[in-house]
């Protein structure tokens, strides 16, 4: 593994799973009067956070399972749901497919954040906030479920090659000073601290890993993000020998000016498909 140690660095500190006898549940809705949204307790961990501008050689999704990426964009209001399914989905399809020598990108989501100081997120009439807690979006029985939910009959040939999920993430407004995301080596992680847990929308189930806390974690960022950059995401690989769930979570960055801007960003979250 690469030195971490040798590498400039913030502490900061992120919020981890405590471990619990039931199945961990989060709501994705407002839940009926008088149950929680959510049934876990997180528990915040001191940790270093290392500048991965100087890591090398540079990070790649197969080895730390993210990539810092230089992806100019046409979009000109992130904000404009139009534009961005018109302009930047098939803007970045292209670019994953080029960069991780995909037959198909296929784009299923997307999200935007704005932070708002003291804000709870998921509320309807507000943005979606940073997550704040240590997680990974899809598991080695999610990642595989979404292909059967949204490509029917092709699904099963699909999943007869190689699948991965990725998210691309890049910031609305840059540099990024506010609320930086946090992503660890998927190299530092071993299978037992990934947790699977519910995310229960009104019509499905999906599945996540919360996190528990490990030492030998090894966790960077991206200082003052540009609008020109992106990270690529690992959250699921049907490949077994390579880095497959990479845990990441927003954090409070010490070194923030008091005077900066709120966090705003973008993820994009892909299936992404090879051949058998």
């Amino acid at each position: 593994m690469d030195d971490a140690d040798r590498l400039p660095y913030v502490e900061a500190e992120l919020n981890y799973l405590v471990p619990m006898p039931e199945r961990p549940r989060y709501y994705a809705y407002d839940p009926e009067p008088g149950e929680a949204r959510s049934n876990m307790t997180h528990e915040p961990y001191r940790v270093r956070i290392h500048d991965m501008r100087a890591l090398a050689p540079e990070p790649a999704l197969d080895r730390q399972g993210f990539a810092l990426v230089e992806q100019r964009s046409a979009v000109r209001d992130f904000w404009d749901e139009d534009e961005v399914r018109q302009v930047y989905y098939p803007e970045a399809e292209r670019f994953i497919a080029k960069v991780t020598g995909a037959s198909r990108v296929f784009i299923f989501d997307h999200l935007q954040r704005r932070r708002v100081p003291g804000l709870q997120d998921r509320r309807p009439d507000a943005p979606r906030q940073p997550a704040s807690r240590v997680h990974v979006d899809h598991t080695a029985r999610s990642g595989p479920q979404r292909v059967r939910d949204l490509l029917g009959e092709e699904a099963e040939e699909l999943l007869r090659g190689r699948v991965q999920v990725i998210n691309l993430w890049r910031p609305i407004k840059g540099p990024l000073r506010d609320a930086p995301l946090a992503v660890c080596d998927a190299r530092s992680v071993d299978f037992d601290d990934l947790v699977p847990s519910d995310l229960v929308y009104k019509q499905r189930v999906g599945e996540t890993y919360s996190v528990k806390y490990n030492p030998a974690h090894r966790w960077y960022y991206v200082p003052e993000m540009r609008r020109d950059e992106a990270l690529l995401l690992k959250c699921c690989d049907t490949l077994t020998d390579r880095a497959r769930f990479m845990p990441h979570t927003a954090f409070t960055d010490p070194t923030t000016p008091a005077d900066a801007a709120p966090r705003e960003s973008i993820e994009l979250r892909t299936l992404v498909f090879h051949p058998a």
